[in-house]
This record gives C-alpha cells, structure tokens and sequence, in this order.
C-alpha cells in the first residue's frame, strides 16, 4: 500500500498506555479518510516502551517505529518523525490519547485549503491548575507570534509535509508549529476536537516548565522570525 498520511507519535515512558494505543490506533486505521501509517517514535524511554513498540510494530504492517539513544524532549521526538515520513501528509499526536484518533478525519477536511490544520481543545478535561497554565501560557505566547491560535499545544494536528520538512529544529518546537508554518508563508485553522482525562501514565509537563518554558521559548521564536529566510527554487535540471 502507498501511504499518503503519517501519523507521528512521540513516546517517553508510556508503556501504560501502549496496548489501548495500539488498539485505537488500528481501530482508526479502518476508517481513516487517507491511506495511514503510525510512526512511533521512542523518545529514550527509561520504562518497557521501547519492547512493546518493537512488539506493536512486528504485528501491525501500518505501525513503524524509530528509537532514540537517550531522552531528547517532545520538540526533538516530533521533528524526528517529521524528518523520517515519506508521505505528502504528515499528522501528530501525544501517546496519552488524551485526543482521539478519529478526530484526524475532522482536520484533514480542511487540509487540501491549509498548510496545517491543528486541533482546539475547547472543551478541555485537564485539573484547574494544568488549565490554568496552559492558559497563561497560551496567551504569552499568542502575544509574541500573532498567529491566532487558541490552542497551540493541542497534540493533534496535520501538516503539509513540505512544511512540516522546512522547520527548524530547537527546543520548545511543539509550542510554535503553528507559528512556524506562518512563517514559511503557509495557513493554518483551527477545528475544535475532543478531550479526555488522561487515564493511565503520568504527565510530563508541570506548572514550572509550562509557564517558564514559554516565556523563554518566545525570545528564541522572535530571534527566528528576524533571521528566517523563505526561498522558492525556480528552476532545477
């Protein structure tokens, strides 16, 4: 089968939620409005993952994976399985399935008009305090970039791979995708999608590097705004 869309799905100590992983994540493949692949991508986990993605991947002809040496962080695990599709699609979404897979049908009804389409939680099943920060966070954020966004660290989205190929890799990436397809000169939506609780695993995000980690990242993203350089090649042989 060729493969138009694939969805990346970065993994660090989840091994609690591998088996429903595998489960929605094949449900979904049945109904999936493109041709779809999963690449899961180990991102140095500590805990079982990395033998139970081996084990996923040699039972299910859709599944790949890429394993990292040692913990590199979300950004890292994201731009990797960026780096490593081949297909003209390219979607992303967090191991907790705290988003649903089936919600990719949603986003990728407006992909052929956009460069990315991303997820909104606008009706967000997390405690006051992630909410909270998450909000704050949101709004920094929002006050650098301009790019519109409710909900930028929504972990569902699809992107053009032709975009998703061109960013740069840097530390907080997941916060800014995007904003770094605006930047290429490419358009983005937003779809509300739903939420749920996570119910197995623990968070890696607190309320410190939720609200630091973007205050901190914005000044990197205006350094990058200032230096980005957009090309078009007109002409090859």
């Amino acid at each position: 089968m060729e493969y138009q869309f694939t969805i990346v799905v970065p993994i660090y100590n989840e091994e609690e939620n591998l088996e429903r992983l595998e489960q929605q994540f094949s449900t979904y493949l049945t109904i999936a409005a493109k041709p779809t692949c999963i690449l899961l991508v180990n991102d140095g986990s500590s805990d079982n993952s990395l033998s139970m993605i081996e084990k996923i991947c040699e039972g299910n002809k859709a599944f790949f994976f890429i394993s990292f040496e040692k913990n590199c962080g979300l950004s890292a695990a994201i731009k990797a399985g960026f780096d490593y599709a081949d297909t003209p699609l390219i979607g992303y979404i967090d191991s907790d399935l705290q988003t649903d897979p089936e919600d990719f049908n949603l986003l990728m009804q407006d992909i052929g008009e956009y460069d990315l389409v991303t997820g909104w939680r606008a009706d967000r099943r997390d405690s006051f305090v992630k909410n909270m920060s998450s909000l704050i966070a949101n709004g920094i954020r929002k006050s650098f970039t301009h790019d519109g966004m409710n909900d930028t660290g929504c972990p569902l989205k699809i992107i053009k791979a032709d975009y998703a190929k061109r960013i740069p890799m840097f530390k907080g990436l997941h916060r800014f995708l995007p904003a770094m397809i605006m930047l290429q000169n490419g358009t983005v939506k937003q779809v509300p999608v739903r939420h749920y609780p996570r119910i197995a695993g623990k968070a890696k995000f607190h309320l410190w590097n939720r609200l630091l980690g973007p205050l901190v990242d914005c000044f990197a993203y205006l350094w990058m705004k200032k230096k980005y350089i957009n090309y078009n090649v007109a002409k090859k042989g």
